[in-house]
């Protein structure tokens, strides 16, 4: 049995269940009959709450399974959509505590749409009406509002009518995200300074009919209890994009925001964040009598602590560079250390070159990390660096350095784990594909860092891990940009900055070119 349809009123989307029963039935004068059974009545209503609780059931499960705000916005127009029956909506993510993020995502609607709605004055879009917390006639503040007959309603801002008939929707719904306050208050799960859960409302979600209409009191009723889940989880992804933003903030401080500017060398860094926070540095510095030290490495982990981590070690190696840098031993032997001595928990890899221009003689060790590819127009090779263990690994660690002469015209370029990994390649075919990528760079980039760093990107990573329109933002010669996108690699051990749970690592490409 089912209720009749109702003029003006949406109904649900045939592709979510719907209820056995939700309204008795109107029916015409009929001659007097037996009464009607209570019991069958009792169940046919217990029906449609069994129904109703399925559906629920079958979208928060879906939206719990978000990992990333983008997502679970979407996820919750969509849901939101099938149960009011509506065809397109937006949802304005604007938490009431100021902290951010601001996003605006449409379903249905383009980004000129969304521009449009963006110029309705806020007291009267639905949407904005809900997050500016405007009261309602009788003093209170309802978590819905609807507009069943836009172009009939006198009392709206003129704009608002102009542009639902430039969009061609005549009626909306919205229901505000005010997230159930966080148990010991704001303070969050991760712990981490400026990355609290949000206070107050996060904004909200409306969504668009064709024609005049509005949900029933059922559908308000699911898609209310739809939307309290739905802003209790995207409060906790709020929490954790503002935990990753303070990470790679901090990361960024810790790392160079310049390249030194060395006679004969031109150098060139390109780096991306794991969204957890990777512990993998880079780092270039002049030293004396015009020398250069260059150095790559990663601390296990990742988060806040495996980040402040890298950064005492990456300070720590550049003291050891200033006073015994010509000896790369003697460097990574004092960090090896250092980090059994303050950090015992932790392991690192790391590899330290000490470069002499006039000379043009090169001296590096490395430590677990992944060799040096040096290429030039007579040849692309590794650099042969001795195997060793991590940083941390043994009581003792000990390794020979390697001597070698960089070409004029060539380029050293030193990278980590991560570059490889995220590849979702074997490590043999991730190297091959290395050096295949720099034995087929252009002439036009061979002399140019920037782009032979750019170009290596494009080449080895897949577009799945890293696609192309990243690129362009970054980090340069003096500009730095993490990137959060996730990839489809998973860590093969420790020491690469990733973390086995996430999937996902830094990625640091440092390119020393020699005129």
């Amino acid at each position: 049995m089912s209720s009749p349809h109702l003029p003006k009123v949406a109904g649900i989307d045939p592709s979510l269940p719907a209820p056995t029963h939700t309204s008795d039935p109107v029916t015409p004068p009929s001659a007097p009959g037996p009464d009607p059974d209570p019991g069958a009545a009792v169940q046919d209503h217990l029906a449609g709450w069994v129904s109703d609780l399925t559906t629920l059931h079958e979208l928060t499960e879906r939206l719990a399974l978000t990992g990333t705000l983008e997502d679970a916005l979407d996820e919750l127009l969509r849901a939101g959509a099938g149960l009011v029956g509506a065809r397109r909506g937006l949802v304005a993510l604007e938490p009431a505590d100021g902290l951010g993020p601001v996003t605006t995502v449409g379903l249905g609607l383009g980004r000129a749409d969304l521009g449009h709605i963006e110029t309705i004055p806020r007291g009267s879009a639905t949407a904005g009406h809900l997050l500016d917390g405007l009261p309602e006639p009788d003093g209170e503040r309802r978590s819905g509002v609807a507009h069943p007959d836009i172009p009939g309603e006198p009392a709206l801002d003129p704009r608002h009518r102009e542009v639902a008939a430039r969009l061609g929707y005549s009626a909306s719904y919205a229901m505000a995200l005010d997230p159930p306050a966080a148990p010991g208050g704001t303070a969050g799960a991760t712990g981490i300074p400026g990355a609290a859960r949000p206070a107050g409302r996060l904004g909200a979600a409306a969504w668009l009919y064709d024609e005049p209409a509005e949900p029933a009191e059922r559908q308000r009723h699911l898609v209310g209890l739809y939307c309290r889940y739905a802003a209790a989880h995207i409060a906790r992804l709020v929490e954790l994009s503002r935990a990753r933003a303070t990470v790679a903030t901090v990361q960024e401080e810790l790392l160079p925001t310049r390249l030194p500017r060395i006679p004969g060398v031109r150098l060139a860094v390109r780096h991306r964040a794991a969204p957890r926070g990777g512990g993998d540095w880079y780092d270039a510095l002049p030293l004396p009598d015009g020398a250069l030290g260059l150095s790559v490495g990663a601390v296990t982990g990742s988060g806040a602590g495996a980040v402040a981590a890298m950064g005492r070690l990456r300070a720590s190696l550049r003291a050891y560079a200033v006073m015994e840098g010509e000896d790369p031993v003697a460097v990574l032997s004092d960090l090896e250390l250092l980090l059994r001595l303050t950090e015992p928990a932790r392991s690192a890899t790391a590899l330290f070159a000490y470069y002499e221009p006039l000379p043009r003689r090169m001296v590096l060790a490395g430590a677990g990390h992944c060799p040096p590819l040096i290429t030039g127009e007579r040849r692309t090779e590794f650099v042969e660096t001795a195997l060793s263990a991590p940083l941390g690994m043994l009581s003792c660690w000990e390794a020979p350095s390697v001597e070698f002469q960089p070409g004029r015209g060539e380029t050293l370029l030193f990278y980590s784990d991560g570059l490889l990994h995220r590849t979702g390649e074997p490590m043999d075919r991730a190297f091959a594909r290395l050096r295949t990528a720099a034995a087929s760079a252009p002439g036009a980039v061979r002399n140019d860092p920037e782009g032979f760093a750019d170009h290596l990107l494009r080449t080895v990573l897949p577009d799945a891990a890293l696609p192309d329109a990243a690129f362009p933002d970054a980090h340069r010669a003096d500009t730095r940009r993490a990137d959060t996108r996730r990839a489809d690699a998973a860590p093969a051990g420790g020491g690469q900055g990733g973390s086995a749970d996430d999937g996902t690592e830094d990625v640091v490409l440092l390119v020393a070119h020699f005129d």
